[in-house]
């Protein structure tokens, strides 16, 4: 399978690159391995992982097209560039999801809910987009969110909320528990049984749903009965092994993260446990969770500490780390099968939590 003369592989790494502005998921799929080998580079192996070739060819991708600074774009650059990367790997839309645009916490955050065409479970899960608490929106995240509804049975209800620096902390963070709380209420307007609603988000996303879990605890309820936390940043300013390990390099950057973090910040206290969830004194009682961390990515090391937090204070605890993924993989379903195989783990161990709780 892999004997490709190198005239083939040469002409097929140019395909690859001329294409890729245009379509990169679909010149993925004429690529053969070994012409993906060429172009990536020797295997990538680092702190005992080796790199998923397909996360290699996009970090090195990424890296020839030399893009500008997030301090250069600014706000509104940052997301132009962050709508246009996931429309080159994010693949066309998943079939057999049903979707419809959808108003929350009495109007003022719109929403978009995801329904398997076959029939919902009953299930719900509220999800928060990644991008920083900047950047991001209902379309950048339609793709994961049609994954897991199709993967989890449920019905998922994607949140838009309030972006910085425009609306800065605890703006977001506010967002989030109101629109938790505003599916709770209306559950069964959207066929959701409200014992049965998870928290969920990836990134700064994850943050905002571990936020969530916590205050809805802390205020008496309504709680989540399940947070499947993605790649979640828990821990402002932490200075762990993969932040330095993995720094440079991986497409989410230390210089990146510092950029986010000003914005979203903009001198808010880090040790809040609003900001930063991972310091909060008592963890005992919230949501049983599911916690996922990318191998390559500088906020492994604290998303796998709060999972051991978790654990240690009794609540049931899944950490699930896929070892060749970099941060942002869920991002990436038109270009990477093992991208597809994680959500598609990550919707079916919903799909468990929530047919027993």
């Amino acid at each position: 399978m892999d004997a490709e003369t190198p005239s083939t592989a040469s002409g097929s790494v140019s395909l690859l690159v001329g294409r890729a502005e245009t379509g990169l998921a679909l010149a993925f799929e004429h690529i053969p391995r070994s012409a993906k080998r060429l172009l990536a580079g020797p295997p990538l192996v680092r702190d005992g992982q080796t790199l998923d070739l397909d996360m290699q060819v996009l970090v090195r991708f990424s890296e020839r097209r030399g893009e500008p600074t997030l301090e250069e774009l600014g706000a509104e650059g940052a997301r132009r560039r962050i709508e246009q990367n996931v429309r080159l790997v994010g693949g066309k839309p998943i079939a057999g999801v049903a979707e419809r645009d959808l108003s929350l916490a009495e109007g003022e955050l719109a929403g978009r809910i995801f329904e398997p065409a076959a029939g919902p479970s009953g299930a719900g899960i509220v999800f928060f987009h990644g991008g920083g608490w900047v950047t991001g929106n209902l379309d950048t995240h339609a793709q994961p969110c049609r994954a897991l509804a199709l993967h989890s049975g449920a019905s998922v209800i994607s949140v838009d909320y309030r972006l910085a620096p425009e609306a800065p902390f605890p703006a977001a963070v506010d967002d989030a528990l109101r629109a938790f709380r505003d599916v709770a209420a209306r559950a069964g307007e959207f066929g959701i049984d409200p014992s049965r609603i998870a928290v969920a988000g990836d990134s700064a996303g994850g943050h905002l749903a571990a936020v969530t879990a916590q205050q809805a605890l802390r205020d008496g309820g309504p709680a989540p009965a399940y947070q499947a936390l993605i790649y979640p940043a828990v821990r402002f300013g932490a200075k762990t092994h993969s932040r330095t390990l993995f720094g440079e390099g991986f497409l989410l950057t230390s210089e990146s993260m510092d950029w986010y973090e000003a914005q979203f910040l903009q001198g808010a206290d880090r040790e809040d446990v609003r900001v930063s969830p991972l310091l909060a004194g008592e963890l005992a009682g919230v949501a049983p969770a599911l916690i996922v961390t990318a191998g390559f990515d500088p906020l492994r090391d604290e998303a796998e500490e709060y999972a051991n937090r978790l654990a240690e204070a009794g609540v049931p605890t899944t950490l699930r780390r896929f070892p060749g993924l970099v941060h942002g993989f869920i991002n990436m379903y038109g270009i990477s099968p093992a991208s597809r195989l994680a959500l598609a783990e990550i919707g079916g161990a919903i799909r468990s939590a929530l047919a027993s709780s």
